[in-house]
């Protein structure tokens, strides 16, 4: 069964309060490294029958309107095998 992935992130100049909460934890916990961390959402899709350019934009319509907030945040869609 096809996989279409939404992964939703904040845009780059808007503050990210958990993704900051995550970066100070992060030594605490012993893992040194990380520059910086931001948080977003993943929404998968599973599909019945094939993924066309039709279906795509028919995702990247419903990430506009219900996955992601537009004014805050930036969203790529992506067809993802569903085999694991």
């Amino acid at each position: 069964m096809p996989k279409v992935v939404v992964d939703v992130m904040p845009k780059p100049e808007i503050l990210d309060p958990q993704g900051k909460a995550v970066l100070g934890a992060l030594p605490r916990l012993g893992f040194v490294g990380v520059a910086d961390v931001r948080q977003g959402k993943r929404f998968e899709l599973d599909f019945e029958g094939e993924v066309t350019e039709a279906v795509l934009a028919e995702v990247r319509d419903m990430a506009e309107k219900l996955l992601s907030n537009p004014v805050i945040e930036d969203f790529t869609v992506r067809v993802e095998d569903a085999v694991r």
